[in-house]
């Protein structure tokens, strides 16, 4: 909105091309962000106390929590999208349609999660939304949303292979002759998103454990957008340019804005969770982001805390229904640490700790090629 507003006068306006700078308007997307997730929260904590709003904690959970966590405010995740979408709006340039496709995504799967959350509070249950419809929201969602993008142009079916120089699988051209199977990148577009959206969710047990690694996710992503919307960049590190991605910078950006201004009450102990309306929402901007940018498959290696958590699911439950065994003492595997004895700072932040190296790692393929 400032950058239509500002650039229409620049002539008139001392200063106002500065404006023009993406480097201008990301600092103070962020800062934007911080500042309202961080003022509005203390009045959103009280307003849902008064009114005993709390997490449902389950009683099949680690014995800590029922002591520790009962009571604590939750849907957390309205003030935290409320930074990052203001944020985004005052300081991004609204004709860019990557803009768009990235915050109907964050606040789709945000309104599936807050349903989700909604159900549980009426209820006094941690029986919310039930898991086929989740599922099925997400995917028409993000059906919706990847299909408008292929439609337009701005997403294009191929995928980069990252370690490569130049090489990419391009599914409208798969081999001579076939047709165009670029409807076979989006069901994996489609994956992609559902899955990191879920991937979050479950991470999100633990105070400020899910909030760092998303916004080590964010700013990693905010860089590669920033790189790949730049012609000379893109070209000396051999990744795909991507003209509307430089704008999804104060996107990424805004995430971790807002997500500073969430972990300043979040943190150990908290005093409000961040609910799946949160955590749904934040995973599925991880995925269009990662999308959006031509940086599918890092996803899986920027957000490997997200994979572990949901492989460790996948693995408990397969072993479970197959051999009466567990493979960990709970899942998701943070709660298997603290039936470990080890205490919850020390699991967050070591898991925050590793985010940060999968993250230094995921940048440096861009020199691997």
């Amino acid at each position: 909105m400032l950058y239509h507003l500002f650039t229409a006068f620049a002539d008139e306006i001392p200063g106002a091309n500065v404006f023009r700078y993406i480097s201008f308007r990301t600092a103070w997307g962020i800062i934007t962000a911080l500042a309202i997730a961080y003022l509005i929260f203390p009045w959103f904590i009280n307003w849902m106390k008064e009114r005993k709003a709390a997490q449902i904690i389950r009683d099949d959970g680690p014995e800590s929590h029922l002591l520790n966590k009962v009571g604590t405010p939750t849907m957390g995740g309205v003030c935290l999208l409320m930074g990052v979408a203001i944020a985004v709006l005052l300081w991004s340039r609204l004709d860019n349609p990557a803009v768009w496709m990235t915050l109907a995504v964050m606040i789709g799967y945000g309104a599936v999660g807050f349903a989700d959350d909604w159900l549980k509070l009426t209820r006094k249950s941690h029986q919310g939304l039930a898991g086929r419809w989740k599922i099925l929201l997400q995917v028409v969602i993000g059906a919706g949303v990847l299909g408008w993008g292929y439609s337009t142009g701005v997403i294009e079916p191929y995928l980069p292979l990252p370690f490569l120089k130049s090489v990419s699988i391009d599914f409208a051209e798969l081999w001579p002759g076939a047709p165009n199977l670029g409807w076979i990148y989006l069901a994996l577009a489609l994956f992609i998103l559902v899955g990191a959206s879920n991937a979050v969710n479950l991470t999100d047990g633990l105070d400020g454990l899910a909030i760092g690694p998303i916004m080590t996710c964010a700013a990693t992503y905010g860089l590669l957008a920033y790189l790949a919307g730049n012609a000379r960049f893109a070209e000396y590190l051999s990744i795909p340019y991507v003209a509307d991605s430089a704008e999804l910078t104060i996107f990424s950006m805004a995430v971790v804005g807002a997500g500073l201004g969430f972990l300043w009450y979040n943190a150990y102990p908290a005093s409000i969770f961040m609910g799946d309306v949160g955590s749904l929402a934040l995973g599925g901007t991880l995925g269009i982001l990662a999308i959006l940018t031509k940086h599918e498959i890092l996803l899986a290696l920027v957000g490997g805390i997200f994979v572990l958590e949901a492989v460790s699911v996948i693995l408990q439950v397969v072993s479970f229904k197959t051999t009466g065994k567990r493979v960990f003492a709970m899942a998701p595997i943070h709660h298997h640490y603290e039936k470990r004895g080890w205490s919850e700072p020390k699991i967050i932040v070591r898991f925050w700790i590793i985010s940060i190296i999968l993250a230094l790692v995921a940048l440096s393929t861009l020199k691997l090629r």
